[in-house]
């Protein structure tokens, strides 16, 4: 009995150690944001603010939305030589179709050019494969939701190209948090824990985003030595905290791979649900025994419908 209440008490205390440490941090990087007057004279709770943009799922469920939902996609999707000349490239529209917990895609007119896909039929970039990962749907897939409290994202247990998928999803849609298997890269994406909140400036103004009150809140690296992410801007409903749009900006030499890229997201209302309307991509990457990708795509998404 006495080894069991000793066994809880180290468990309590180790949470509650935790706990203490996470509001240590909540509150030095309370101290670090740089705030507009406009922030100062509405007495925002910044520590509280700091909590949701730390475990904001708001992101990630935006994206989960689009399991339930049934729309229309515009895809351009564009690959570039080292002039910058399109050598390979995809347009088209596809509608996604929802119905008894299934959802299946109909291709409603594509253009694809140079060696965009194999013989066989498969993409032949990764970052089409990315993008179909995304946005696409083949067969019929079914038992999804948009469910995201408790939900695991597993790296682990994949390997090859499904493996760097899920590490790409944990990149996109929990910026600041680590992406485990990465080799080289640690925890450098953890942007918000204090061994690296030194490495970045902060800051948070209070604006107009296509009408609506927004947080502007910019994370931007002081230098490029030991960082992922380079700089973040996000724009959060004044009301509810949900993500308005974010733009961000990623990049890292490991010597056997680097990336550099630049996204752009935007998203909408349908109903109650938050969904993505517009996701611009730029970026080049390279792996050791790959040939270098340059790829350039703009996905818009509309005509939304259960």
């Amino acid at each position: 009995m006495k080894r069991c209440f000793l066994l809880l008490s180290i468990f309590f205390s180790q949470i509650a150690f935790s706990q203490n440490e996470d509001s240590i941090d909540n509150v030095r990087l309370s101290q670090m944001i740089q705030l507009s007057e406009v922030v100062i004279r509405n007495n925002l709770d910044i520590h509280a603010f700091i909590r949701r943009v730390k475990n904001d799922t708001t992101f990630y469920k935006a994206f989960r939305n689009l399991r339930v939902l049934s729309f229309t996609s515009l895809n351009d999707i564009r690959m570039k030589d080292k002039k910058d000349k399109v050598k390979a490239s995809l347009q088209s529209k596809t509608r996604q179709h929802v119905s008894k917990g299934c959802r299946t895609m109909e291709v409603l007119s594509e253009t694809a050019s140079g060696d965009f896909y194999e013989k066989d039929g498969d993409y032949n970039y990764y970052t089409a494969e990315l993008y179909a990962g995304l946005f696409f749907t083949k067969g019929q897939v079914c038992g999804e939701n948009n469910i995201v409290a408790g939900t695991y994202r597993d790296v682990k247990s994949k390997s090859g190209t499904e493996k760097h998928k899920e590490q790409l999803k944990m990149l996109f849609f929990d910026p600041g948090k680590k992406i485990p298997g990465i080799p080289f890269m640690g925890d450098k994406t953890a942007i918000f824990e204090r061994d690296h909140i030194d490495r970045y400036d902060f800051s948070l103004d209070y604006v107009d985003y296509n009408g609506q009150s927004c947080y502007l809140f910019t994370i931007k690296a002081k230098g490029s030595s030991g960082v992922v992410i380079d700089n973040m801007t996000t724009w959060f409903n004044s009301s509810t905290m949900a993500i308005v749009a974010r733009n961000y900006d990623l990049s890292y030499d490991a010597g056997v791979y680097d990336f550099n890229v630049h996204m752009e997201v935007q998203m909408t209302q349908f109903g109650a649900l938050t969904v993505p309307s517009t996701l611009r991509y730029y970026g080049t990457w390279d792996v050791a025994f790959k040939k270098r990708e340059r790829g350039v795509f703009t996905a818009t998404l509309f005509d939304f419908s259960r």
